[in-house]
């Protein structure tokens, strides 16, 4: 099976996990989705927060911290969080995970925690 499908599948057993995306920032191209919900396209939500994604790796450089230090990213909404996941393994750079979770049903540090081991795991 392919690595972000994997990926994408291993995302989903996220306990609260409603939609996965895996998104190159560099190209704004979505690589891959698993669920969703209705009236939110997961591919969109890729494409247009690669600018989350960039203006925080900006952020980080113009005050002299390594862009590889970003872990998450979190934005939490009335009844969802949006967990994004720049991964920074050199053969994987310009890739992010990008998470829906139910807030009623999820803890983001326990996602925080499946997403760094789906991240340790992946392989190309």
């Amino acid at each position: 099976m392919d690595p972000t499908q994997r990926a994408l599948d291993a995302a989903m057993t996220i306990d609260g996990a409603l939609g996965a995306a895996v998104v190159d920032y560099l190209s704004r191209v979505t690589l891959g989705v698993r669920g969703g919900m209705s009236g939110f396209d997961l591919h969109k939500a890729g494409e247009v927060d690669t600018d989350v994604v960039r203006a925080k790796l900006h952020a980080l450089t113009v005050l002299g911290y390594p862009v590889d230090s970003l872990e998450d990213i979190l934005v939490t909404l009335t009844g969802e969080y949006h967990l994004i996941r720049p991964i920074t393994r050199r053969k994987l750079q310009g890739i992010y995970l990008y998470l829906v979770l139910d807030r009623r049903r999820a803890s983001p540090a326990e996602a925080q925690d499946r997403l760094r081991q789906i991240e340790s795991d992946w392989e190309l």
